[in-house]
């Protein structure tokens, strides 16, 4: 089967080409559980691995089905496989930030992406996770300039799975969050592994969901999003431009049925990482999750459903009326949006166009 081609570019510097060179368990909170050291790490190596960031898993949360399949053929002709795990762990370095009294619940974890190379914790920011007890974990060489797939994601994710094994932290309090482009990194995190992280805080500009930058993942793991997922919008008030796609990016959610959202702002502030003072109302801001109102959540969800219904009934009566050409272009368009959500549909008629030429 060869599927439909489509060459997209993520933003970020990753292709196709990328994923050729080349999980997460949440763990309950035990009164038992093991406390390492506290307080500021520098050059933390960690050695566990997850199943939920190997290569296969990244590949079938992270990108359109489509995408996905297209990897998995032209690997498979080529005569090569994806590595296990993308990244070697022995060769990685973070920073980690402890606080040093352990909350009743247990910790929260903020995992974040950053813009930059270093693994460092921001200035001031050690007396704010301390006042909100949560635990800080970043990666080196995990900035702009490096392989989102390959190397930012899987690194965020085997971040919180190794602190998880490390250190008490409240599975409900798990946040992925990056400043820039690390924010955008965590906006397709948070998307992709909802059952790992509940909340996101996006500082300094991010993206909309439902397109081929942040492809929408299976039916469950959407549905988890859509209920448990909290999100915080933090960009400077002088910091226009990303203001702007911050706007975007909330109406996206709310336009598919994510209304978990917070906004905090921070006067007189340009596009730059979070002050502390920013930080602490955001962190507090993200521990307060509110469930949306299960009517209108109902009535959002069945609107998706009806219009990619229609979506799907185009394109069959497409494939039935020999228009192979507009079921092709008419099958990106689903696949870019609806990823996951039509995953079995598109592949199907993947299969059906491929056979027909």
């Amino acid at each position: 089967m060869t599927p439909v081609r489509h060459h997209h570019r993520l933003r970020g510097g990753w292709h196709l080409a990328c994923l050729i060179a080349c999980c997460l368990v949440p763990i309950a909170f035990a009164d038992d559980a093991p406390s390492g050291p506290k307080g500021l790490q520098r050059d933390v190596i960690f050695t566990e691995y997850s199943p939920l960031s190997r290569s296969t898993e990244l590949a079938k949360r992270l990108l359109s089905p489509l995408y996905a399949a297209r990897m998995r053929q032209d690997l498979a002709h080529s005569g090569q496989t994806l590595r296990e795990q993308p990244i070697n762990l022995a060769h990685e370095h973070f920073a980690v930030y402890v606080p040093a009294d352990v909350p009743a619940r247990g910790y929260a974890l903020l995992v974040f992406v950053p813009p930059w190379q270093k693994a460092i914790v921001p200035h001031g920011w050690p007396t704010i996770l301390d006042r909100n007890g949560v635990i800080f974990v970043s990666a080196a060489e995990s900035g702009n300039e490096e392989n989102i797939f390959d190397r930012r994601e899987p690194l965020a994710l085997l971040a919180a799975h190794n602190i998880m094994r490390r250190y008490p932290v409240d599975p409900q309090r798990v946040y992925i969050g990056g400043f820039s482009g690390g924010s955008r990194v965590a906006l397709r995190i948070a998307l992709g592994y909802p059952d790992v992280f509940h909340g996101a805080l996006l500082m300094g500009g991010t993206d909309p969901i439902g397109d081929v930058q942040a492809p929408l993942p299976a039916p469950d793991l959407f549905r988890q999003f859509q209920n448990s997922t909290r999100f915080v919008y933090l960009t400077g008030a002088e910091d226009s431009l990303n203001l702007d796609k911050d706007v975007g990016s909330r109406l996206a959610l709310r336009e598919w049925c994510v209304f978990d959202v917070d906004t905090e702002g921070m006067p007189r502030a340009g596009h730059e990482a979070a002050d502390p003072i920013s930080l602490d109302r955001a962190l507090r801001a993200l521990a307060k999750h509110e469930p949306a109102d299960p009517v209108k959540l109902a009535g959002c969800r069945a609107r998706i459903e009806g219009e990619l219904t229609v979506k799907l009934q185009q394109l069959s009566d497409d494939l039935a009326n020999g228009k192979l050409h507009d079921a092709s272009e008419l099958l990106l368009k689903i696949d870019s949006r609806y990823g996951g959500l039509a995953a079995s549909r598109s592949i199907e008629a993947a299969e059906q166009i491929d056979s027909r030429r």
